[in-house]
């Protein structure tokens, strides 16, 4: 983790709305702390993506946690660190945090939706032997060719397949044990969020264009974060008008003759 990176993302934090963070260059490690630091000043970890170009960059979504800790921890960290913004002066690195970050990370680069399209790519390389077969000829020492090809592809796939399921299950395994629960979007992907959360919005948080309207939960209609500026609340500056602001004009006197009018 950088302390450029560091300083973009707060940054953009800054501003309370959502945050894409990409670089060509970026881990699971990395990426895993600087969620945690979002996490220190008001901000949740919600997706990541990797990218199908040469680099394979990662691309991670960070969302405004609204939840009163989420927002009392901001602002005691604000307090606490006030210049956090340099990107080194930093709260320090839980590691039981900073693991479950990683788990859930990993989990979400090469979960169930990642076997899916390992089948979907050894199904495309049958495919594509099969007309490589006829395109070397079609002769019968064409095809041998061809299978020899697919079954050392094949090989690779199956390899890869339970290396994978080893990694998620083992991902899945500590999750779970933390009390993260599983929870399936509108595209059949598996997801694991803490308890009493929903998924952050549709089931495609990285589609093009704004971000989707969320679905109803701790990351819909987000107000802004305790660093942009606020909505009348316990966090802004000016209070929303409370029982001693615009007062109710003076009561009428009173029903009852000789008393004082109340106050």
């Amino acid at each position: 983790m950088s302390k450029r990176q560091t300083q973009k993302m707060l940054r953009l934090m800054a501003s309370g709305e959502p945050v894409e963070l990409t670089s060509p260059m970026a881990s699971v490690k990395k990426l895993a702390r600087l969620a945690f630091v979002a996490q220190q000043f008001g901000y949740e970890y919600a997706d990541v993506r990797q990218s199908n170009g040469r680099n394979g960059a990662l691309t991670m979504l960070l969302l405004p946690d609204p939840g009163p800790q989420a927002r009392a921890r901001a602002m005691q960290n604000w307090a606490q660190y006030p210049d956090a913004a340099d990107g080194v002066s930093l709260p320090p690195l839980v590691p039981d945090a900073f693991e479950l970050l990683k788990a859930r990370i990993n989990f979400d680069l090469t979960g169930k939706h990642a076997e899916k399209r390992m089948g979907y790519g050894a199904l495309g390389v049958t495919v594509g032997c099969a007309f490589l077969g006829f395109r070397f000829g079609g002769e019968s020492s064409d095809f041998v060719v061809a299978g020899v090809v697919w079954l050392l592809l094949m090989a690779v796939f199956g390899i890869g397949l339970v290396v994978t399921r080893g990694r998620n299950a083992k991902f899945a395994a500590r999750l779970r044990a933390a009390g993260f629960l599983p929870v399936t979007d509108e595209n059949g992907r598996t997801r694991y969020l803490p308890p009493g959360t929903q998924l952050p919005g549709q089931g495609n948080p990285f589609a093009p264009g704004p971000f989707p309207q969320q679905a109803p939960g701790p990351y819909a209609q987000q107000a802004p974060g305790p660093y942009a500026q606020q909505a009348p609340g316990p966090y802004a500056q000016q209070q929303a008008p409370g029982p001693y602001a615009q007062q109710a004009p003076a009561p009428a006197p009173s029903q009852y003759p000789g008393q004082p009018a109340p106050g």
